[in-house]
């Protein structure tokens, strides 16, 4: 008998060292050597507090992210949490591969710390939080506040014919141009913003499935950004302009105004006093509004993790304030909580020019419509070519939102089709 007992008890010995020792598998997806390094900085955090736990960071190549995760979801190879993007949310939310965390939240000592902005994103599948976002890739208004002055333009511009009105003031002065045009890869987010905020609206299709942006508000903003070029208030050489050129040419002095995320700072802050620029909501258009672009990614717990538990305590780590501050400082996004606002990498004058423009219910969030499978070609092909033949007037802005509103169409529709 005491045999049986000792035996009993090390089987519950041994079963009690089995549940202990977990490990958990742990995906990033928007991967660089930085990004990874405070990964591993807050994943030790978290074990250490979790003895027992072991967390396996696989870390995949972004400009492969997609496909090889797929694979491995495929495969059964799936994780117990991800770094899931904006635009694998709906994906991966409808068909059952990811757990709703709104019980996990209403006991979280965090979640009120939470923005708004972060829920309404977190839930935009069917209502359920199948995402905390862990921050915001945001568009917002450099401005450079000498060549303001210089040019006599007394504060940054609040609308569109503000802005047209110190970019004209500005490109008056010798060897100088109010916008830092991005002409060339990557520059749809202008062409967007620019068109919704004068069309009074985001959105990009009728009910049918038929492109709005042949509508007259839409054509309108792009002859607006046009005009900008070819009257001499964007430089030249912009037109083929990409990130790189158009944040150079913001901290050189050469523009005063640059539209960009919060990770345009990063070259600009080693190169500018903070007493020379700051940073506004987008100028908005003729009803007040304005649409900035935003992308935003986040921490998904897929389903029937290892331990449901343990998997929340990791988000947890990672969504809790120490986490969350420590990997947006390396990760260039806009922090989801509120809190954030008050740690000194964050609380300067430029980083409160995204946090209000984020809390202004004029400047609604423009998402692009990355579901569609031909938007990788419009937004690296399509745009390019057609925007910089606006640009240099070889073809009208009626012309250029025809061919957009033509191409969108068809893939709308055809996506709309696939749905029945």
């Amino acid at each position: 008998m005491k045999s049986l007992i000792a035996a009993s008890m090390a089987a519950v010995l041994m079963t009690g060292t089995a549940l202990a020792d977990t490990t958990l598998k742990l995906v990033e997806v928007i991967t660089s050597p930085e990004r990874t390094e405070t990964l591993r900085g807050i994943v030790k955090t978290f074990e250490e507090a979790n003895p027992g736990t072991t967390v396996e960071i696989i870390s995949l190549p972004w400009n492969e992210a997609f496909e090889k995760f797929a694979t491995m979801y495929s495969a059964g190879e799936i994780p117990d949490v991800m770094e899931m993007p904006d635009t694998w949310l709906a994906l991966y939310g409808t068909n059952g591969a990811l757990e709703d965390l709104e019980p996990f939240l209403k006991d979280w000592e965090h979640t009120a710390d939470l923005s708004d902005r972060a829920l309404e994103f977190g839930r935009q599948v069917g209502g359920k939080t199948y995402m905390l976002p862990y921050g915001f890739y945001l568009r917002a208004m450099f401005y450079n506040k000498k060549l303001l002055e210089e040019a006599g333009v007394a504060e940054p511009p609040k609308t569109l014919d503000d802005f047209e009105e110190a970019s004209r003031k500005v490109s008056a002065l010798p060897g100088k141009y109010g916008y830092c045009l991005r002409g060339g890869p990557g520059g749809l987010n202008g062409w967007m913003m620019f068109g919704a905020s004068m069309a009074g609206t985001d959105q990009m299709f009728k009910e049918d499935g038929t492109s709005t942006f042949a509508d007259p508000g839409w054509v309108k903003g792009f002859a607006y950004l046009i005009d900008l070029y070819r009257n001499g208030y964007a430089p030249k050489d912009s037109v083929n302009w990409g990130f790189n050129d158009i944040v150079a040419g913001f901290y050189s002095g050469t523009c005063a105004f640059l539209d960009q995320d919060p990770d345009a700072l990063i070259a600009i802050a080693e190169r500018m006093s903070p007493d020379d620029y700051g940073v506004t909501t987008m100028p908005k258009g003729p009803d007040g509004k304005t649409f900035p672009t935003i992308g935003f990614a986040g921490w998904s717990m897929m389903a029937n993790p290892a331990d449901k538990e343990l998997a929340w305590k990791l988000i947890a780590t990672l969504q809790g304030p120490e986490g969350n501050i420590a990997w947006n400082k390396r990760t260039g996004a806009l922090p989801a909580l509120t809190s954030a606002s008050n740690d000194p990498h964050f609380a300067t004058p430029q980083f409160e020019g995204w946090f209000n423009e984020l809390a202004d219910p004029d400047a609604k969030p423009l998402s692009m419509p990355t579901y569609l499978e031909e938007f990788a070609f419009f937004k690296d092909s399509l745009v390019i070519k057609t925007s910089q033949q606006a640009l240099l007037g070889e073809i009208t802005p009626e012309d250029l939102a025809k061919q957009w509103a033509d191409y969108m169409t068809a893939a709308q529709q055809k996506w709309l089709a696939n749905k029945k």
